[in-house]
């Protein structure tokens, strides 16, 4: 595969959506896919139910984080603790989510000398909770200078990790995908004193990608409860699935939209 570098931005996007969806996967189900998209199998990093993976090319490092799982009652726990703690990188940040990415840490460490060493390129990123849990692996990078200064970080659906301070002091950049209800993009509220960090991206209705103003985004909004309304659904978990992230950004990624009536 050639470097990640190299991609344009929603080549970029595509393929981090991609390497998230597989984390969801077991172990011998994502070495087979993982060959196809020109990748090898580092590491799985399994730790009092934190779960990361280390995948690599020849110039690439990406830490991919496993995001929440409906059936695990340690991720809906970890969701549920919105209460703030400190970081040593300075400011507050969702205890659940420290927790979870002081656990993972220890484990990719070793593999974050040996890119240095190497001197790949580092990247990381993540689906829902993993989102979160990538934000904040990065956030470490930063804080401890001896290891590489990761390149991007790419979101899914993140919940909001921190207060003011944490983001205002993270010097990392960040592209955080939104799909239309998201339920998980929304949380914890901005009443509680969390903020969202990195430059946002917005998947409309329709799933096309677009720049809106408020009320043109409310609007949509409202369309896309209306759209999951008429199919049965309930769009606030339909529009979190990592695989609807995927099938948008493919037509992206490919120049193609759904014609919007």
């Amino acid at each position: 595969m050639e470097s990640i570098i190299s991609l344009n931005f929603a080549e970029r996007s595509l393929l981090f959506a991609e390497l998230s969806q597989l984390s969801y996967k077991d172990n011998e189900e994502i070495e087979k896919e993982l060959s196809k998209l020109g990748f090898s199998f580092v590491n799985h990093y399994d730790c009092s139910g934190s779960q990361a993976y280390s995948f690599c090319t020849n110039t690439d490092m990406v830490i991919v984080s496993r995001g929440t799982e409906s059936d695990c009652w340690k991720d809906i726990r970890t969701n549920l603790r919105t209460w703030p703690t400190k970081t040593k990188s300075g400011g507050k940040v969702h205890k659940g989510f420290l927790r979870y990415s002081e656990h993972v840490w220890p484990k990719i460490v070793k593999d974050l000398r040996i890119a240095k060493e190497s001197k790949l390129n580092v990247w990381f990123t993540g689906h829902s909770l993993g989102g979160a849990i990538a934000l904040i692996l990065a956030s470490f990078c930063e804080y401890y200078r001896f290891f590489p200064k990761p390149i991007q970080v790419y979101t899914y659906g993140a919940p909001r990790v921190g207060w003011r301070k944490f983001v205002k002091n993270l010097n990392v950049n960040h592209v955080r995908w939104v799909n239309n209800n998201d339920v998980v993009a929304y949380v914890p509220t901005k009443w509680m004193g969390y903020k969202h960090h990195g430059s946002e991206f917005y998947m409309n209705s329709w799933g096309n990608v677009r720049e809106m103003t408020f009320w043109q985004r409310a609007k949509d909004k409202i369309r896309g409860y209306w759209f999951a309304w008429k199919q049965g659904k309930i769009d606030s978990f339909s529009d979190h699935r990592i695989s609807d992230y995927v099938k948008h950004l493919e037509r992206h990624a490919e120049g193609l939209e759904v014609l919007q009536k």
